[in-house]
């Protein structure tokens, strides 16, 4: 190779690093520019929910607290009807994720063996279900006339099974090799044994995976408590966040606060700290399943 060839390699190698250097520039401040798209706002409510609510009414509050102050926290923990949303909430995220997962696993599992019966007009019937459903209002009468309404059940029982989560842990159990299986069979364990003892602990990833996704539906979910209860003491924390920012009577504002001194805080105050305790138990959650969700979310859908 000539000093020529040499010039054009070293030039060639310099704009393949201007290149790189100006795609990797300007990929991290498009991310960056995405971080603070999805950061801010949490970061917005933060700082209203730990400022004086009546100074914060003022406006012009971005960046940091200009009267700082725990008072609405305070108010928050006061309240006894958010303590028992939140008890709604909590029983209702644990109940309700631990038997759509178990029940979910179950189905998938029997559906991903090629031999059941009448397994091809199943799979049919779900993904017909998929894309066409009955409606919200049919859906709420089944509800209602399986005595559903203002109970408890009614966060569980209609929500115990997905096809879109079936079909997800269906394409991880046929990763697993069906030899694991059959020799806890010669050992004489029967199929239950199997799934349970078996399969479910070397599942972990597809089930933090449908863990996480039900979970934080289930944390998230205001609707149902909007329109199957009359009963305040069985909403979720959720729906009593939306109905404290839907409402905006001074008489809601007087029942929430109580005969407390409003010097400190306002209703919106309260709802911003409201907001950053609601959220506050999801964050801390998502980043202990995140390794398992991505794990969980490619398994089985490459196939060597």
């Amino acid at each position: 190779m000539n000093s020529k060839d040499n010039k054009e390699v070293t030039k060639h190698n310099g704009m393949s690093k201007i290149l790189n250097l100006g795609f990797d520039t300007i990929n991290i401040f498009f991310m960056l520019a995405i971080c603070f798209v999805m950061i801010y706002p949490i970061w917005y409510v933060l700082v209203q929910s730990l400022n004086d609510g009546f100074d914060a009414a003022q406006g012009g509050l971005y960046w940091w607290p200009r009267v700082f102050t725990i008072e609405n926290y305070k108010q928050v923990f006061r309240n006894n009807e958010i303590i028992k949303a939140f008890g709604i909430t909590i029983a209702r995220t644990l109940i309700g994720t631990t038997c759509h997962v178990l029940f979910t696993a179950m189905v998938a599992y029997s559906f991903s063996k090629k031999e059941l019966i009448g397994r091809k007009l199943y799979m049919t019937m779900g993904l017909i279900t998929m894309f066409f459903s009955g409606g919200l209002i049919p859906t709420f009468i089944v509800n209602t006339k399986l005595g559903m309404f203002d109970n408890f059940l009614v966060y569980i029982i209609p929500t115990m099974f997905s096809f879109y989560d079936l079909i997800i842990m269906q394409a991880f159990f046929r990763t697993i090799p069906t030899s694991i299986e059959e020799a806890a069979m010669i050992d004489g364990a029967k199929a239950f044994k199997v799934f349970t003892r078996i399969i479910l602990p070397i599942s972990a990833p597809v089930i933090a995976t449908i863990t996480l996704f039900n979970g934080v539906w289930n944390w998230n979910d205001y609707f149902m408590g909007k329109i199957y209860f009359n009963n305040s003491d069985l909403l979720p924390i959720q729906t009593y966040l939306y109905k404290m920012i839907t409402t905006a009577e001074s008489s809601k504002v007087s029942m929430l606060v109580g005969q407390v001194s409003q010097s400190k805080f306002t209703s919106t105050s309260l709802q911003m700290a409201t907001m950053i305790v609601t959220t506050i138990p999801i964050i801390c959650i998502y980043p202990l399943l995140q390794k398992y969700f991505v794990k969980g979310m490619l398994i089985g859908s490459v196939k060597e």
